[in-house]
């Protein structure tokens, strides 16, 4: 409970025989009582506090309520509190009238330019001269509004020399300026505020929209994140478990496959170790033979145990060096240095896709204007013989294309074989930069997706829904999009920067609910191209730089 809550605004004290008047607030009954018998407008009471008028003076009876919690207050000591409760402490403002230790100020009156505690301020609830003075809420600042020239209140404002003044300052040194009432002024500034208002209101609910885009963006990072791990341990999972199903299946066949072979070895083992017990029991049958001394017995004997059965022709069996599943060892070795490479090049892919995630609003100042920020995207482009069409050249470790005559390139299923195209080894994503110089007639610079045709019809760049493509010419730059083509200005020169946000492309992408990126976008042909692959066509030759 704050003790103020019963303290008399007229005399500062607690409540004595408190009455509550038709306007609700209370004061002491002695106080309210001389105060209204001392207005000189007669049959007219006010209130001192809100100053609400009463034609019929209200008739006054004791608040017993009031009075009771008063002398509750007074039997638990808080009168004393009360009154330290209103002194003035050094953050305050002071009663500029209160003599000794000053109580705290009311109200502060921009007409008196003083402060005024509450006993003070009595004069300016019932003098009618002091009623219209304008009250403030108390202000240490009052003697601001003090012309320190004339020492007269400011109460006009020079709009010429941006400064109030005060009525003396208008008929002299600043005579003939523009001049208005320092209310009049207020009214004006207070309008621009009002406007400045508006406006800061609209920007705040501008950015509370988007603070609940970045909040939904936050859940939508959170939830792409948790769906990608989940994915990407699931997809690393059955690679796992199919590689252990290869290397089970890999193991069956070369048991399976030894246990043909031994049975088979095992076989013709048994047969040539049967011939040779044969072979021992007709030798010894022989040497019985030609041990007998009988000669008749012996030719008898002859006819029957010459004869020899046919025998296993040892040049049957192939003697070759061993390499039995060596071979086997040398394939899936193979198999594991190409799946090494292949996860080396495209885990480089993956890591660039990861750190390269932007889900951040797009900003048009953070996007690059010269070529000094241009180039803290560059990237180094080679070129993928695979792809080359056969009418083409690679040389300078294949950063360098020529138009030439046909050359006998191994077949390929990644080659051109309509135009005179070719794409680079490196895929692009995120933010990059590159440059392309050539000589001679022109070039298509281009940009594409990987599954893009390699035949003749629909392998075009520009001409599919798979590329996007600029034409430059010696005197034009046409943008191609799906056999659409845009003029684009631009000077006339040998060599065009390329800056690709792949990211700001797939975020426009969703914002305009998967449709493809058309011509109307052809400010984005150097911007914003969506791609994977950068991919040339060559009518005399082609240098990618890095930089110039």
């Amino acid at each position: 409970m704050d003790p103020e809550t019963f303290t008399c605004s007229i005399c500062l004290d607690l409540l004595k025989d408190p009455v509550t008047i038709p306007c609700g607030h209370s004061y002491c009954m002695n106080c309210i009582t001389k105060l209204w018998n001392g207005e000189k407008v007669k049959k007219i009471q006010s209130c001192p506090q809100c100053r609400q008028i009463f034609t019929v003076r209200p008739v006054l009876v004791k608040n017993t309520i009031l009075a009771n919690l008063v002398e509750e207050l007074k039997k638990t000591g808080l009168q004393a509190a009360t009154a330290d409760h209103c002194y003035a402490g050094p953050e305050d403002v002071a009663c500029g009238l209160c003599i000794g230790r000053k109580l705290k100020a009311r109200k502060s009156c921009l007409i008196c330019l003083t402060s005024y505690c509450e006993k003070h301020l009595k004069p300016h609830y019932y003098s009618p001269t002091l009623k219209e003075h304008k009250l403030v809420e108390p202000s240490k600042k009052l003697q601001e509004n003090i012309c320190s020239r004339h020492d007269e209140v400011m109460k006009m404002f020079c709009r010429t020399d941006q400064q109030s003044i005060c009525y003396l300052c208008s008929v002299d040194e600043h005579k003939g300026h523009d001049t208005v009432s320092a209310a009049a002024e207020r009214t004006e500034r207070q309008r621009e505020l009002e406007v400045s208002r508006q406006n800061i209101q609209q920007r705040i609910q501008d950015r509370e929209k988007d603070v609940k885009l970045l909040q939904q963006e936050v859940e939508a990072i959170n939830q792409s994140a948790d769906q990608t791990v989940e994915h990407s341990e699931k997809i690393f999972t059955e690679l796992i478990h199919l590689i252990q199903k290869r290397s089970s299946d890999v193991k069956r066949q070369i048991r399976s496959q030894q246990e043909t072979e031994v049975s088979r070895v095992k076989e013709l083992q048994e047969k040539l170790e049967q011939e040779i017990a044969e072979l021992k029991k007709k030798d010894a049958e022989l040497k019985q033979l030609i041990d007998t001394e009988d000669h008749i017995q012996f030719l008898h004997n002859y006819p029957s145990l010459s004869a020899l059965s046919e025998s296993t022709d040892s040049s049957s069996i192939n003697i070759r060096p061993l390499s039995y599943f060596e071979d086997v060892t040398a394939a899936v070795s193979e198999v594991r240095d190409k799946l090494q490479d292949i996860l080396r090049e495209e885990w480089t892919k993956i890591s660039l896709t990861v750190t390269e995630v932007d889900v951040l609003l797009s900003d048009p100042q953070a996007e690059p204007k010269t070529r000094a920020e241009f180039l803290k995207y560059s990237r180094e482009i080679t070129l993928d013989p695979n792809t080359a069409n056969t009418y083409l050249l690679l040389s300078e470790e294949n950063r360098k294309a020529t138009s030439t005559k046909k050359q006998s390139y191994s077949d390929h299923p990644d080659r051109f074989t309509g135009w005179w195209q070719v794409l680079s080894r490196q895929s692009l994503t995120g933010r990059c930069y590159w440059e392309v110089e050539w000589r001679g007639g022109g070039i298509i610079v281009a940009a594409a997706y990987k599954n893009i045709s390699r035949v003749e019809t629909g392998c075009w760049f520009g001409h599919n829904d798979k590329s996007w493509a600029l034409d430059c010419l010696k005197n034009s730059y046409t943008f191609q999009y799906n056999n659409i083509q845009t003029r684009v200005s631009g000077p006339r020169s040998s060599r065009v920067g390329v800056y690709l946000d792949h990211r700001a492309v797939r975020r426009r992408g969703a914002e305009r609910e998967g449709n493809q990126l058309g011509p109307t976008a052809v400010r984005l042909v150097i911007k914003t191209c969506v791609c994977v692959y950068l991919c040339i066509v060559h009518f005399t030759e082609y240098h990618p730089t890095f930089p110039f």
